[in-house]
């Protein structure tokens, strides 16, 4: 929590006159016991009614001033509070964005999102709380044993035995549930996890028809959180009736003791009122802790797990090389675009290569088809050359520099690529095309819609660019996602061009159109991951992935002479021998 308290610098104001309000309404709290005592004792005791409206008066002005005072302290205390929790969101999603995929993989999307939204809202919360109440209340309790000394010091002496063991009891609990709040986060992760898969599957599972097991998986997990928070919500409970029972001993015993001394005259009953009211002062900000401490508890394990992201130190380290800005024309020797050298992939620390040995040369301006069978390697070889994850051995170059030397801006300007997975932001068509390239012209908005298919079906609608895009461009089938997807790399202009898997929702038709307008792109090398061999039978070259290994190269030709993988493959999706020959 304590490397958590820097997003509060800014804030410094704030932070110290929240409390030194609250301090101030205190000191008018410690007052109110003494009024009341002097009304007691000289109004109502003497029945002066002219000084008895006095007094009330008085209390009256406290109460106000206190309210302005609260009010106050209130307002620097969300300022504050609302400033951390801004400060604190922006670093975080900072630096998860830092992370690379290989964390992403590890650790989950669920998690980082429960971090992002419910721990982040319960420190916010309860940094507000505790910047009002955390001095307040200790400082009523201390403050209300030293003016019961100045009221009776032989009475006083029972706040002296009690408040040590009001805190022991405060403190044990905070001990005991500390634990416990943590493994509550740890089950809610798990429970978002679930919610996560089971909305964005829900069609999977109507497919499956697996509504009833998914229900009693999430009920399970469910069950598992109530539990947990139960556990803890019963010892945390303890603590209400525990400080009770002390406070109301305490004021048993300073009524009894406080009896003896009015019974001898050395105590007045407005004296004795005046003790009993601060025991139950001290009572109510008891309370007011204790609901405080198990709130903090709970902040101090969601503090922790931000902490835990925050620990996670990028794996990737970022070079110094800008390709852009210092060229190509470097090179007298004219390297190639693209050069794997042993390449060899693994994924966290499984032990098992995805790729291995991987050996190949990619000249500037040519096309290279990728295919193989699912989970061969294809999309694993393509995520090294923008650094999405890092070969475990051997070496990737772009223009003959190690990627691992560029910077990783350069090198997304670089790399253009289209995900197997197409994804659309909300906003709109002409929003989702600028995150290619910000300051692009409508021309070449346009000249990347041709391109890549998309230029018709965007024109036939009412607003053109300015369509909307809704979540995950849900208002689009998939094909058109996929060649909106295309379009926004294109508007990047980028020297590697990677299609992966990028147009397996187009037909035959479109999806041959696609290809002869990419051939027009003749300084760009493009790759092409494909699961159809009619979507890369015309690249220059052709790689074919057989369990993370390269079982051959070379043109269509070429490779149904040579390759049995790439005739399996071939075979398999031509019915006739001399189909597509």
């Amino acid at each position: 929590m304590k490397s958590l308290l820097k997003y509060l610098k800014h804030y410094k104001k704030e932070t110290a006159l929240a409390p030194l309000f609250k301090m101030l309404e205190a000191i008018f709290d410690l007052l109110v016991p003494l009024v009341v005592a002097a009304i007691i004792d000289n109004g109502i005791g003497k029945s002066d009614v002219a000084y008895t409206l006095k007094m009330g008066g008085v209390l009256i002005l406290l109460a106000v001033v206190g309210l302005l005072l609260a009010l106050t302290a209130q307002f620097f205390a969300a300022k504050a509070a609302a400033g951390f929790g801004t400060e604190l969101r922006h670093d975080l999603f900072a630096h998860i964005q830092s992370l690379s995929y290989s964390q992403f993989d590890r650790n989950g999307t669920a998690t980082f999102i429960t971090r992002m939204t419910t721990d982040v809202n319960q420190v916010q919360a309860q940094v507000n709380m505790a910047i009002r109440l955390l001095l307040r209340s200790p400082f009523i309790v201390f403050g209300a044993m030293i003016m019961a000394f100045t009221v009776d010091p032989k009475t006083a002496w029972v706040f002296v035995i009690a408040i040590p063991v009001l805190s022991v009891i405060v403190y044990g609990v905070m001990l005991i549930t500390i634990p416990m709040y943590k493994k509550v986060q740890s089950g809610l992760d798990k429970i978002m996890v679930s919610t996560r898969e089971n909305l964005s599957g829900v069609r999977v599972i109507r497919a499956f028809n697996k509504q009833e097991s998914e229900r009693k998986r999430y009920a399970e997990e469910n069950q598992f959180l109530y539990k947990m928070q139960m556990l803890a919500g019963r010892i945390s409970t303890i603590m209400n009736p525990a400080t009770y029972v002390i406070v109301n001993i305490a004021i048993i015993g300073i009524l009894w003791v406080g009896g003896k001394q009015v019974y001898i005259g050395k105590l007045t009953q407005g004296q004795v009122v005046a003790l009993v009211n601060y025991m139950s002062q001290i009572l109510i900000e008891l309370i007011k802790l204790a609901g405080l401490i198990i709130n903090l508890i709970r902040a101090f394990a969601c503090a922790s797990r931000i902490e835990e992201v925050f620990r996670l130190e990028p794996d990737m380290q970022e070079g110094t090389y800008d390709g852009r800005k210092q060229g190509i024309q470097q090179h007298a020797e004219n390297p190639p675009a693209v050069e794997f050298e042993q390449v060899s992939v693994v994924y966290n620390e499984s032990g098992e290569d995805a790729i291995t040995d991987v050996n190949l040369k990619v000249l500037r301006g040519q096309t290279i088809g990728i295919i193989g069978g699912t989970g061969s390697g294809k999309t694993t070889l393509v995520h090294l050359i923008p650094r999405f994850y890092d070969a475990a051995r051997g070496v990737v170059k772009i223009n003959g520099v190690n990627v691992r030397e560029y910077t990783f801006e350069s090198l997304r300007r670089i790399v253009g690529i289209v995900p197997q997975k197409a994804q659309l932001f909300a906003g709109t068509i002409r929003s989702n095309l600028l995150w290619g390239n910000k300051n692009a012209r409508e021309r070449e908005l346009v000249e990347a819609l041709k391109l890549s298919q998309s230029y018709d079906f965007v024109m036939d609608k009412e607003q053109g660019l300015d369509t909307v895009v809704e979540q995950n461009g849900q208002n689009f089938s998939g094909g058109q996602r996929q060649r909106l997807t295309i379009a926004r790399a294109l508007v990047q202009k980028p020297e590697i061009l990677i299609l992966d898997d990028s147009s397996s929702a187009l037909d035959y038709a479109t999806d041959a159109k696609l290809r002869m307008a990419l051939k027009t792109l003749k300084d760009t090398t493009t790759f092409i991951v494909a699961q159809r061999a009619a979507s890369i039978m015309h690249a220059d070259q052709i790689v074919v992935f057989d369990d993370g290994n390269i079982a051959g190269i070379g043109t269509h030709q070429q490779l149904l002479e040579t390759c049995e993988v790439y005739q399996e493959i071939y075979e398999s999706q031509f019915k006739t021998s001399g189909e597509g020959r």
